[in-house]
């Protein structure tokens, strides 16, 4: 069983028009929050499960190595992720498994990092990385759509380094920690479920809902390559996620960290 500890690595700003696609501002503002601008704040957040022998990072954000690429989003109040680590009392040495939910730069950014004399190098060189191979694939024939968010040098360090684990279908990579793939957002995205024990189970699901305000079906992010097929795999995860009663926590949420869901009528939501 895992203890999860939550790692918020710093903030983005999105538009909202952007993060929530065809649902009115007057509806979406509602239930989160936007500046003058019609920005709302992204962060972006991370998770550590550790058991007796694993110590697994879920996601890694942004970074340091592109800010200048990223500087539309507005990133800041970023923390380097060895450090959190380390506050948590750990080292990076220790972490056995990286999971990237997908290969979008706030999301695997710190996957490499830039050592002493300036070379990119993997940031967790004891660690297996997994990534899905329909992940993998899309990063070597980049979109015209997600072209701009993958950066070469957050994975191939990785790869050319031997530690990259490509999953081909929903496995478990060790007792009580499984990965699932779901495609919409982004091809091959990875979700993790964590068995915790007392607190149940506990699951990761990355950008197929990206924050609290994103549980309902319909409620579907522009950023997604495919709307309705996002909505297919967001109710096909729901349906398990009530009934089982499972905790999601939401990467990109400013505001919850976490929550259950309920359905309602024939849709879900979060349940503050």
């Amino acid at each position: 069983m895992y203890k999860i500890d939550i790692i918020d690595s710093g903030y983005i700003m999105a538009d909202g028009g952007a993060m929530f696609g065809a649902i009115p501002k007057r509806a979406w503002s509602r239930r989160y929050p936007s500046n003058d601008e019609n920005l709302c704040p992204l962060v972006m957040r991370c998770a550590l499960a550790t058991s007796d022998n694993r110590k697994i990072l879920i996601d890694t954000g942004m970074g340091d190595k592109h800010l200048h690429k990223a500087s539309y989003y507005q990133p800041h109040s970023l923390i380097n992720i060895e450090d959190a680590i380390q506050h948590l009392g750990y080292k990076s040495d220790e972490i056995t498994d990286v999971v990237l939910t997908h290969l979008h730069f706030d999301h695997c950014g710190h996957a490499t990092r830039k050592d002493k004399n300036g070379n990119i190098t993997p940031a967790f060189k004891n660690a297996r990385y997994w990534l899905s191979l329909k992940q993998w694939d899309n990063f070597q024939n980049s979109n015209l759509l997600e072209k701009d968010s993958i950066f070469t040098e957050n994975i191939m360090p990785v790869y050319e380094s031997g530690l990259l684990n490509l999953v081909k279908e929903d496995t478990l990579i060790g007792e009580g920690f499984g990965l699932r793939l779901f495609d919409g957002h982004s091809a091959g995205q990875l979700v993790a479920y964590i068995e915790t024990g007392n607190d149940g189970t506990y699951t990761f699901p990355g950008d197929l809902i990206p924050t609290s305000a994103h549980v309902p079906l319909e409620w579907i992010s522009a950023y997604d390559i495919c709307a309705l097929t996002s909505a297919k795999e967001k109710q096909r995860f729901l349906i398990e996620a009530e009934e089982e009663n499972y905790t999601l926590i939401y990467c990109h949420d400013s505001i919850h960290a976490r929550s259950k869901v309920k359905k309602l009528n024939n849709n879900f939501k979060a349940c503050l």
